[in-house]
């Protein structure tokens, strides 16, 4: 049974590129399968962070703006994942 777990990754206050860095980062660490939360403030990570998993076959589970915050949530999928 695989076990995914959820994780969230507080880049808020952090300017372009930062959020996608971090993003980057903290994925790196992760399992197939395990859910990330992204929370930032910077709007332009509303199209960068997506933008970013479609080259790097990550999936985007959901993306939406709540108060003065960016919310996105993707699956990270590994290179090395069968």
């Amino acid at each position: 049974m695989v076990r995914m777990s959820r994780h969230i990754l507080d880049a808020r206050n952090l300017l372009c590129p930062m959020p996608v860095i971090r993003t980057q980062d903290r994925v790196k660490v992760l399992d197939d399968g395990d859910i990330l939360e992204v929370r930032c403030t910077d709007p332009g990570a509303l199209n960068d962070i997506p933008a970013w998993c479609r080259v790097h076959g990550h999936q985007v589970i959901e993306t939406k703006e709540e108060a003065d915050e960016v919310v996105i949530i993707l699956s990270v999928k590994t290179t090395s994942a069968t």
